[in-house]
């Protein structure tokens, strides 16, 4: 009989924003989204799910959120159909003598959280899993063997070698949080293709994670053998233009033949409106108010919002405030949440042909540089806290800003 299995990760359960009205509903999406993953792999009969990191936003969850995720794995485990996890990098917690959220999902039986061991030179054991532990390096369900690793940082192509010493089974699947250059999105954390391409050696199929970008690895003979599903739920702008879901992979004859199933993640839209020229803030509102009505006549109901407005202007750019920008949303979408950013630049001289020009960005930079270079202590370090100044300002704005994320930051 054909193996089946299901293959998400991303999922960033907890995630929010918490500025926003809309916040309870923004955190339900993520749920539903897995429940309805959940519920796919239930009907399409799989033999496991695998979840290859970042099941949750934050390692530091609140209790809701565990409560929720216990609830949203529970038709799974009634089923009996295990689900193999490994952690990515926002399920990592900083205070290791403390037990994670995974660790404990996998203690209860609802995830088999995999990690392996280190041997003393610095290579890695798969030791087999242990359901009264609740740990282990690999799993083996209806013949195939997965192993599980997850997200190890910068380094990792370098540890690809090792990866491949300690695989002692054949019929093979990795869990691995990790991307791959020239095909993932984010910028930290990958590996280059040529550093992945032994794992294709060992491992029929590798289940990556870390992008949000839905994408496949071939060898260069044209098998595919690395599959990442992206996060099904739009986590972040910039992922509106992503196909968003996950991928149901059938093995036969010793073949695996992926298909990717989508999802229907919240309508996000990213635009941007130029109102260079605008005399006066009636001026740009009226012109704002134009080509936003074009451009988010398609956006879907309750959607997320990014707005970024630039151009030049003769009013001072304080004057269009956040305020005002987000009722003119409300009134033309409705959006769940919205993010606004004021690029504008305020001209002075006499005429626009002299024009010398200031963006809102520049001042903001040089209040804070005049506030910290007011405290001799700080004399030198001006740039380095006026760049951590505004990095933190920027999370928190954003809304979905944890306590344990600033103060990363700050370390």
């Amino acid at each position: 009989m054909p193996i089946k299995f299901l293959h998400t990760a991303d999922i960033h359960l907890g995630k929010t924003y918490r500025t926003s009205a809309g916040h309870m509903e923004r955190y339900g999406d993520f749920f539903r989204t897995l429940g309805g993953i959940v519920h796919d792999a239930i009907a399409g009969e799989a033999d496991f799910v695998l979840i290859s990191g970042d099941l949750f936003h934050t390692g530091q969850i609140l209790p809701k959120t565990f409560a929720r995720t216990i609830e949203v794995l529970q038709p799974l485990k009634d089923a009996g159909i295990p689900c193999i996890a490994v952690e990515g990098n926002h399920d990592w917690i900083h205070r290791r003598d403390s037990i994670s959220w995974m660790e404990a999902l996998s203690h209860m039986g609802y995830i088999k959280l995999l990690r392996p061991a280190r041997t003393e030179s610095g290579g890695y054991r798969f030791d087999p899993f242990d359901d009264e532990t609740g740990s282990g390096g690999r799993v083996e369900v209806g013949g195939v063997n997965i192993y599980g690793l997850g997200y190890i940082g910068a380094q990792a192509g370098a540890h690809v070698p090792r990866i491949c010493e300690g695989v002692t089974t054949r019929d093979n699947i990795l869990l691995f949080h990790v991307g791959i250059w020239t095909f993932s999105p984010v910028e930290i954390g990958n590996i280059k293709p040529e550093e992945a391409l032994p794992l294709s050696e060992v491992f029929d199929y590798v289940a990556l994670g870390h992008g949000h970008k839905p994408y496949t690895v071939s060898t260069p003979d044209g098998r595919a053998y690395a599959c990442n599903p992206g996060s099904p739920e739009r986590v972040n702008f910039g992922e509106e233009g992503y196909d968003k879901g996950y991928w149901f992979v059938t093995i036969e004859d010793g073949k695996y033949t992926p298909e990717f199933r989508t999802t229907t993640p919240r309508p996000m839209k990213s635009v941007s409106v130029s109102i260079d020229g605008a005399d006066n803030v009636e001026h740009a509102l009226e012109h704002l108010k134009r080509e936003l009505g074009e451009k988010l006549k398609d956006v879907g109901g309750k959607p997320l919002i990014e707005l970024k407005v630039t151009g030049r202007v003769r009013f001072h750019p304080f004057e269009l405030g956040r305020e005002r920008l987000r009722l003119l949303l409300e009134e033309l979408a409705d959006p769940l949440h919205c993010e606004i950013k004021n690029h504008l630049s305020l001209v002075t001289g006499s005429g626009f042909e002299e024009k010398e020009h200031r963006s809102l960005h520049d001042i903001e930079r040089d209040v804070l540089r005049e506030l910290v270079g007011a405290n001799s202590e700080w004399k030198g370090k001006e740039e380095e806290l006026v760049s951590l100044a505004l990095a933190i300002r920027n999370q928190v704005l954003k809304g979905d800003a944890e306590g344990e994320e600033l103060l990363a930051l700050l370390k």
